[in-house]
């Protein structure tokens, strides 16, 4: 019976839970991997329809009918920077990682600060470029053209609000204590999601507004 019980008892210890990075992927990290790789098909998706949309039409950008001019995208005062921004936030978000990484974390609260207010900022500029497309005619019902820039800037913003509340969440459990060197899923998991939507906003920002347009053929 004595050897029995140290057997069990030495086969029950085998198998205790290991330390961050010791068991291979966490369930937290598989979890976020799976949904941003629906996300690519989502947006995968979207960029499929505005390629079609774009090659089955005889001009693009369309003639606005307001000027008799075709539609432009701004790049200044607005977007550019947003972008760069956007960028930016993405490498304070890694710096958080890497910060909770070495269990420094001052350096993790502050870097994670510093990506909220980049993406809440990168929101609002988002929100200003509307309303200046919008008085400029260019809205959600301004035919294809408008319904497709709408649709995937806009489902994109959701996304980066999304990433803002997700960050905001972690910053405030990281400034309550609740991670560590040993135990920082939730803050890779949410990072991921952050670079994940700021590659998403560079493929659409060189789509809509560096991809050269195509004029009909007279």
């Amino acid at each position: 019976m004595t050897t029995q019980t140290r057997a069990l008892t030495t086969t029950g210890t085998d198998h205790a839970p290991a330390a961050h990075g010791q068991a291979g992927i966490s369930n937290v990290l598989l979890g976020m991997l799976l949904f941003i790789t629906s996300e690519v098909m989502f947006f995968g998706g979207l960029f499929a329809a505005y390629f079609s949309l774009r090659a089955n039409a005889a001009q693009w950008p369309p003639i606005n009918p307001e000027n008799g001019e075709p539609f432009h995208l701004a790049i200044l005062p607005f977007v550019g920077p947003a972008t760069i921004l956007l960028i930016l936030s993405s490498v304070t978000c890694q710096m958080a990682v890497w910060g909770i990484r070495r269990d420094d974390r001052t350096a993790f609260i502050r870097a994670m600060a510093v990506t909220v207010v980049l993406g809440i900022v990168f929101l609002t500029m988002q929100l200003i470029d509307y309303s200046l497309l919008g008085s400029e005619g260019l809205t959600l019902s301004s035919g294809q053209y408008g319904t497709t820039y709408y649709t995937l800037t806009g489902f994109h913003g959701a996304h980066v609000f999304g990433g803002v509340i997700m960050l905001s969440v972690v910053l405030y459990r990281g400034m309550a204590g609740q991670f560590s060197g040993k135990h920082y899923d939730a803050v890779e998991a949410a990072s991921l999601y952050w670079h994940f939507v700021d590659v998403v906003w560079i493929l659409l920002f060189s789509l809509l507004y560096l991809l050269p347009g195509k004029t009909a053929a007279t």
